[in-house]
């Protein structure tokens, strides 16, 4: 199970990945700068670093699901 405080919410919406809103400068509707395979790939255990670009923040996943992202970070309260 995902641990609810590292998670981010993504959506895959015409083969881009979204957040609804970044976890710094809370921005909305991020073009995250990866794929739906790297989204899988993820899931299946290759961590990926994930550089946002509103911002430049920067986070490390470690695992997915069909909605949250598990990063290494605290990304919500």
């Amino acid at each position: 199970m995902i641990p609810f405080e590292k998670a981010l919410p993504y959506d895959i919406i015409m083969g881009d990945v979204y957040a609804p809103k970044c976890p710094f400068c809370e921005q909305e509707n991020v073009l995250l700068s990866m794929k739906p395979h790297e989204v899988q790939s993820v899931h299946e255990g290759k961590k990926k670093l994930l550089v946002f670009p509103c911002c430049k923040n920067k986070l490390t996943l470690l695992d997915s699901d069909r909605d949250y992202l598990l990063t290494d970070t605290v990304v919500r309260k």
